[in-house]
Protein backbone atom coordinates (compact mmCIF):
# COMPACT_ATOMS: atom_id res chain seq x y z
CA UNK A 1 0.00 0.00 0.00
CA UNK A 2 1.49 3.03 -0.90
CA UNK A 3 1.33 6.77 0.92
CA UNK A 4 -2.07 8.06 -1.56
CA UNK A 5 -3.53 4.97 -1.16
CA UNK A 6 -3.22 5.50 2.81
CA UNK A 7 -4.51 8.57 2.99
CA UNK A 8 -7.60 7.74 1.00
CA UNK A 9 -8.10 5.13 3.27
CA UNK A 10 -7.93 7.44 6.51
CA UNK A 11 -9.45 10.21 4.76
CA UNK A 12 -12.97 11.26 7.25
CA UNK A 13 -16.22 12.51 6.00
CA UNK A 14 -16.82 16.46 6.79
CA UNK A 15 -19.83 14.83 9.34
CA UNK A 16 -17.17 12.66 11.17
CA UNK A 17 -14.89 15.75 11.62
CA UNK A 18 -17.34 18.06 12.93
CA UNK A 19 -18.88 15.29 15.50
CA UNK A 20 -15.12 14.77 16.94
CA UNK A 21 -14.32 18.57 16.94
CA UNK A 22 -17.49 18.97 18.86
CA UNK A 23 -16.55 16.85 21.31
CA UNK A 24 -13.25 17.24 21.40
CA UNK A 25 -14.83 21.02 22.49
CA UNK A 26 -17.21 20.03 24.73
CA UNK A 27 -14.05 17.60 26.09
CA UNK A 28 -11.89 21.18 26.87
CA UNK A 29 -15.05 22.77 28.12
CA UNK A 30 -15.44 20.06 30.39
CA UNK A 31 -11.65 20.03 31.87
CA UNK A 32 -11.99 23.85 32.19
CA UNK A 33 -15.06 23.23 34.68
CA UNK A 34 -13.62 20.69 36.06
CA UNK A 35 -10.68 22.39 36.95
CA UNK A 36 -12.55 25.67 37.90
CA UNK A 37 -14.41 23.35 40.41
CA UNK A 38 -10.73 22.28 42.12
CA UNK A 39 -10.49 25.82 42.31
CA UNK A 40 -13.11 26.46 43.93
CA UNK A 41 -13.39 23.42 46.58
CA UNK A 42 -9.77 24.74 47.44
CA UNK A 43 -10.73 27.72 48.28
CA UNK A 44 -13.77 26.54 49.88
CA UNK A 45 -11.30 24.33 52.52
CA UNK A 46 -9.10 26.81 52.94
CA UNK A 47 -11.81 28.40 54.94
CA UNK A 48 -13.06 26.01 56.43
CA UNK A 49 -10.31 24.95 58.13
CA UNK A 50 -9.40 28.87 58.92
CA UNK A 51 -12.47 29.16 60.41
CA UNK A 52 -12.61 25.53 62.49
CA UNK A 53 -8.94 26.56 63.34
CA UNK A 54 -8.45 30.04 63.48
CA UNK A 55 -11.64 32.48 63.68
CA UNK A 56 -14.28 29.60 65.84
CA UNK A 57 -11.68 28.55 68.22
CA UNK A 58 -10.45 32.49 69.02
CA UNK A 59 -13.64 33.39 69.05
CA UNK A 60 -14.83 30.81 71.61
CA UNK A 61 -11.43 31.55 73.60
CA UNK A 62 -12.42 35.66 74.12
CA UNK A 63 -15.66 33.67 75.46
CA UNK A 64 -13.87 31.96 78.05
CA UNK A 65 -15.42 28.66 76.49
CA UNK A 66 -14.48 25.33 75.43
CA UNK A 67 -18.12 24.37 74.85
CA UNK A 68 -21.25 26.12 74.03
CA UNK A 69 -24.78 25.26 72.50
CA UNK A 70 -26.76 27.22 70.29
CA UNK A 71 -29.69 28.10 70.63
CA UNK A 72 -30.92 25.79 67.24
CA UNK A 73 -29.51 22.88 69.46
CA UNK A 74 -26.37 22.80 67.65
CA UNK A 75 -23.59 21.98 69.61
CA UNK A 76 -20.17 23.61 69.38
CA UNK A 77 -17.13 22.13 71.11
CA UNK A 78 -13.67 23.41 70.78
CA UNK A 79 -10.52 20.21 70.54
CA UNK A 80 -6.98 20.01 70.22
CA UNK A 81 -6.34 18.43 67.09
CA UNK A 82 -2.91 16.69 66.24
CA UNK A 83 -1.70 15.47 63.13
CA UNK A 84 1.66 13.71 62.10
CA UNK A 85 3.40 12.05 58.83
CA UNK A 86 6.75 11.67 58.18
CA UNK A 87 8.98 13.01 55.43
CA UNK A 88 10.22 10.23 53.06
CA UNK A 89 13.10 12.24 52.90
CA UNK A 90 13.28 11.68 56.93
CA UNK A 91 12.43 8.25 57.53
CA UNK A 92 15.47 6.83 58.03
CA UNK A 93 16.17 9.17 60.86
CA UNK A 94 13.03 9.54 62.31
CA UNK A 95 12.99 5.29 62.68
CA UNK A 96 16.17 5.75 64.40
CA UNK A 97 15.12 8.54 67.12
CA UNK A 98 12.17 6.28 67.68
CA UNK A 99 14.73 2.88 67.96
CA UNK A 100 16.62 4.96 70.40
CA UNK A 101 13.73 6.53 72.60
CA UNK A 102 12.39 2.71 73.51
CA UNK A 103 9.22 3.26 70.48
CA UNK A 104 10.60 0.99 67.98
CA UNK A 105 7.24 -0.76 68.61
CA UNK A 106 5.95 1.83 66.64
CA UNK A 107 7.35 0.33 63.13
CA UNK A 108 6.18 -2.41 61.60
CA UNK A 109 8.64 -4.36 59.89
CA UNK A 110 7.63 -6.56 56.77
CA UNK A 111 10.69 -8.36 54.09
CA UNK A 112 10.14 -8.94 51.04
CA UNK A 113 12.69 -10.65 48.38
CA UNK A 114 12.72 -9.97 44.74
CA UNK A 115 14.47 -12.11 41.96
CA UNK A 116 15.01 -11.49 37.97
CA UNK A 117 14.19 -13.91 35.28
CA UNK A 118 15.54 -17.52 35.54
CA UNK A 119 15.57 -17.19 39.21
CA UNK A 120 12.56 -19.32 39.91
CA UNK A 121 14.23 -21.80 41.68
CA UNK A 122 16.23 -20.18 44.09
CA UNK A 123 13.72 -17.95 44.92
CA UNK A 124 11.22 -20.80 45.78
CA UNK A 125 14.01 -22.62 47.42
CA UNK A 126 14.62 -19.74 50.01
CA UNK A 127 10.98 -19.14 50.45
CA UNK A 128 10.57 -22.83 50.83
CA UNK A 129 14.00 -22.52 54.05
CA UNK A 130 12.51 -19.69 55.24
CA UNK A 131 9.15 -20.71 55.48
CA UNK A 132 10.19 -24.42 57.10
CA UNK A 133 11.94 -22.07 59.90
CA UNK A 134 8.75 -20.26 60.41
CA UNK A 135 9.01 -17.06 58.28
CA UNK A 136 7.02 -15.28 56.08
CA UNK A 137 9.15 -13.62 53.78
CA UNK A 138 9.14 -10.00 53.20
CA UNK A 139 10.46 -6.70 54.50
CA UNK A 140 9.03 -3.01 53.96
CA UNK A 141 9.58 -1.06 57.79
CA UNK A 142 6.93 2.04 58.20
CA UNK A 143 4.49 3.27 60.82
CA UNK A 144 1.06 3.01 60.63
CA UNK A 145 -0.73 6.42 60.23
CA UNK A 146 -2.63 6.60 63.24
CA UNK A 147 -0.40 4.68 64.96
CA UNK A 148 2.02 7.56 64.59
CA UNK A 149 -0.50 10.47 65.42
CA UNK A 150 -1.96 8.83 68.56
CA UNK A 151 2.13 8.55 69.52
CA UNK A 152 2.61 11.95 68.90
CA UNK A 153 -0.74 13.28 70.63
CA UNK A 154 -0.04 10.85 73.62
CA UNK A 155 3.73 12.32 73.63
CA UNK A 156 2.46 15.99 73.30
CA UNK A 157 -0.16 15.36 76.00
CA UNK A 158 2.31 13.99 78.51
CA UNK A 159 4.58 16.98 77.84
CA UNK A 160 7.27 14.70 76.54
CA UNK A 161 9.65 16.32 73.63
CA UNK A 162 8.96 14.87 70.68
CA UNK A 163 10.85 16.02 66.85
CA UNK A 164 8.58 18.25 64.84
CA UNK A 165 10.58 17.82 61.50
CA UNK A 166 10.88 14.51 62.01
CA UNK A 167 7.63 13.45 62.38
CA UNK A 168 5.36 16.42 60.44
CA UNK A 169 3.89 17.40 63.35
CA UNK A 170 0.97 19.51 63.31
CA UNK A 171 -0.28 20.85 66.14
CA UNK A 172 -3.86 22.90 66.23
CA UNK A 173 -7.71 23.40 67.69
CA UNK A 174 -10.04 22.55 65.49
CA UNK A 175 -13.81 23.22 66.20
CA UNK A 176 -16.30 20.55 66.42
CA UNK A 177 -20.06 21.06 65.64
CA UNK A 178 -22.87 18.44 66.49
CA UNK A 179 -26.43 19.55 64.94
CA UNK A 180 -29.96 18.34 66.40
CA UNK A 181 -31.40 16.02 64.15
Amino acid sequence: MDLEQISKSITLDTTAMEDIATACNKLLDVQKEVSDLEDKLKKKKEEELKLSEQDIPNLMQKAGAASIKLTDGTAVEIKPYYGARIPASRTEEAFNWLRENNFADLIKNNVTLTFGRNEDNVAKSIVDDLRNKGHNVKQAEKVEPMTLKAFVREQIEKGKDVPADLFGVYVATRTKLTTKE
